[in-house]
């Protein structure tokens, strides 16, 4: 981490854990190998990557043949998406206008090109998946796939994963799940067969960037996205990041393992942060539901319309303070976030996400709340 600067953008991304650097570097230093090669150098490592398969898969309750590795989520997210139009006749795809863009703009570029029909499903007031209308939807579909993050990864808002599985199976839809905010921060069975795919990227929970996994239910057969090589049984060609793999096992590994303290920690500095902004600031408005069903690692912020708005980011970069943007652009422009615009259109508010990680402590809200009074004084 920068030293003497303040870290609140984990939503983007997480430090790398020591430890999970030092379980790569182990690896780096005794076992090159091809796994795709035959001899005694190979086949050692493709039992890496198989061990970390299985423990994964013992993380999530699955099969370890459930688990295939990739670059990360955007990369799984494409392969349930494409994966699935491809091979299982999928004629709609449903999803919401406040996904993040790696499913969003794969289901509108399928659609573009006459491959499904797409259907976005409302959004409430306050940023939730509207349920009915989303049955609605599903009563006037065959062949669909439903694709619905876990938890937004702007406005932290989450949906019932169980309660919209069961929609989906009632219907004969395949159900996609973004996890890529959740994973490692809350438990998954999937044992329940409730989910098609759920996916992960290592760099959301304090591993390597360019490493992610992607969860396909055993009875749902799909595509592969990147061809020309029968690596992860021919799900995805190309020689496996071994190292990536490595870092990723061990880095989920480490978030169960201290998941409930964690947890706690995360929603006290959360909790914290909302009665501070609460106390200091007459006219706040926090988008989403944050004190409602909202992953504890997310607050979105809409602070008083002001002049100052506009540098309120590059202020708090100049102070030593790392955080998001997430404003809609009322002129139009380009660069405004599409997850705002939904559900606060027009807005002449400036928007910050917070987003809180291990690593954080209260004297890094505290900080942070003197800097922002000091810049709206």
């Amino acid at each position: 981490m920068t030293e003497n600067r303040i870290y609140l953008d984990n939503a983007a991304t997480t430090p790398l854990d020591k430890d999970v650097a030092e379980s790569m570097y182990e690896v780096m230093k005794e076992h090159f190998g091809n796994p795709s090669s035959t001899h005694a150098h190979g086949r050692k490592v493709k039992s890496i990557i198989e061990e970390c398969r299985g423990k994964i898969s013992n993380q999530l309750n699955c099969k370890p043949s459930e688990i295939f590795f990739t670059s990360g989520g955007t990369e799984a997210d494409n392969l349930a998406l494409r994966g699935s139009v491809n091979q299982l006749g999928i004629k709609t795809i449903i999803t919401s206008p406040i996904e993040h863009h790696a499913v969003l703009h794969t289901a509108e570029e399928l659609h573009k090109n006459g491959s499904v029909d797409l259907k976005l499903v409302n959004i409430t007031a306050d940023g939730y998946v509207d349920t009915k209308h989303l049955e609605e939807l599903l009563s006037e579909t065959e062949n669909c796939l439903v694709s619905l993050m876990h938890a937004n990864n702007e406005i932290g808002n989450m949906i019932d994963l169980q309660e919209i599985g069961n929609i989906c199976r009632s219907h004969n839809a395949y159900f996609h799940c973004d996890t890529v905010q959740t994973m490692g921060h809350f438990h998954f069975d999937l044992s329940t067969n409730l989910v098609d795919f759920i996916c992960g990227a290592a760099h959301k929970f304090n591993g390597p960037k360019g490493v992610g996994f992607i969860y396909i239910n055993k009875e749902t057969k799909i595509s592969p996205l990147i061809t020309g090589g029968a690596q992860e049984r021919e799900m995805r060609g190309g020689t496996e990041n071994v190292y990536g793999i490595v870092g990723l096992t061990k880095a989920l590994e480490m978030s169960y393992a201290t998941l409930e303290s964690k947890t706690q920690k995360l929603k006290s500095l959360k909790d914290k942060m909302i009665k501070r902004l609460k106390s200091e600031f007459t006219d706040i408005k926090f988008n989403g539901d944050p004190e409602g069903n909202s992953l504890y690692t997310v607050l979105s912020v809409s602070f008083p319309p002001s002049e100052l708005g506009s540098l309120l980011l590059f202020n708090l970069d100049l102070k030593g303070i790392s955080v998001s943007g997430g404003s809609a652009c009322s002129s139009g422009a380009v660069g405004g976030s599409h997850v705002i615009q939904e559900i606060s259109p027009n807005t002449d508010r400036t928007t910050v996400r917070f987003s809180f990680g291990k690593y954080n402590t209260e004297e890094d809200i505290d900080n942070t709340i003197e800097a922002l009074k000091e810049w709206y004084s």
